[in-house]
């Protein structure tokens, strides 16, 4: 199977592609990555061997012509391409609907045409909105609220409006917020270790009770290689990490991890329309693909500290480009 994975030098892209360069069983004869290599990816987080087993391609989803050029020869589409960053979408929401819908757009018809066997459109929590009490399962009711998150839940309709018209072979996975190695500065996780490691203090939002449910990178990885496999053509699978947390409680556990002697939290005025709790329910992935995260928050929290302070150069690199 030939396999295209498009936003492949970014944060989730890169680590999906380090999974299957790893594994000796691999099902793929072909992996041909495509990334416009905006700010947040980077073929760096590559080795140059992995990069001698992949095809690159520099190129934007939102263009046609570079995907009618791909697609013959692909059987399967990972689509990790997104601008994903909600403080940048509340600032300018053009990037986002550009790359996120109008993108996907130009995918979903590059692969009818060309017939393509497997379309994996990669969501996240956030289309749910914030919620109160419980957890939401691929039933409930999509509830956007912010120009990001409304960008990725519009995907997804347009996504299911080719399964119904063109019988497209599309499955979505909506994950919990990722973290790990070679994330990019401004998601929270990042930003709080190196932070920590300059000796600066750590920004978090209002009093910093906004829950999350964190999931290391590597377990979401492994999820969706889990639904290529196993998944159901027409169905959408969440992807927990069973680690929900307060963000100034997932920011002291970093500190004690870290010991800094210098940094400490500073409270920022709050995100406007920043959703309160994301919490989703991933039973049905269990049941049907047999998935359960294996790396317990703790100890991804170390692992991550671990790497950002082995890779200065890579960081200090991506802080410049903020």
């Amino acid at each position: 199977m030939r396999l295209l994975v498009t936003g492949g030098a970014g944060f989730i892209g890169s680590n999906f592609l380090k999974m299957i360069l790893r594994s000796n069983s691999s099902n793929f004869s072909s992996l041909t990555v495509l990334d416009n290599l905006s700010y947040a990816g980077n073929l760096n987080n590559f080795t140059n061997e992995e990069k001698a087993q992949f095809e690159f391609i520099k190129g934007d989803i939102s263009d046609k012509t570079v995907i009618d050029r791909i697609l013959p020869r692909i059987d399967i589409i990972v689509n990790f391409a997104a601008e994903s960053h909600v403080d940048r979408s509340i600032e300018d929401a053009n990037p986002f609907f550009n790359s996120n819908l109008l993108g996907v757009f130009n995918l979903l018809e590059g692969a009818h045409r060309h017939g393509i066997e497997l379309f994996i459109q990669i969501s996240t929590d956030e289309v749910y909105g914030s919620i109160d009490e419980g957890h939401a399962d691929e039933s409930y009711l999509l509830n956007p609220r912010s120009p990001y998150s409304s960008s990725k839940a519009a995907a997804e309709l347009l996504s299911f409006g080719y399964v119904g018209t063109h019988q497209l072979p599309v499955i979505i996975t909506r994950s919990s917020n990722n973290y790990g190695p070679n994330q990019f500065l401004e998601k929270l996780i990042p930003l709080a270790i190196t932070n920590i490691l300059k000796e600066q203090d750590v920004p978090i939002y209002g009093a910093g009770n906004q829950v999350r449910d964190w999931i290391h990178v590597d377990d979401n990885c492994e999820a969706i290689l889990k639904i290529i496999e196993n998944g159901v053509i027409g169905n959408i699978y969440n992807i927990s990490g069973r680690n929900e947390m307060k963000n100034i409680d997932l920011v002291q556990m970093i500190m004690r991890n870290m010991n800094p002697s210098v940094s400490k939290i500073r409270h920022v005025e709050d995100r406007k329309g920043h959703d309160f709790r994301y919490a989703i329910n991933s039973a049905k992935l269990e049941k049907e693909i047999g998935f359960i995260p294996k790396i317990s928050l703790e100890d991804g929290i170390r692992e991550t500290i671990e790497w950002y302070k082995e890779n200065s150069g890579w960081w200090n690199l991506k802080a410049e480009s903020m």
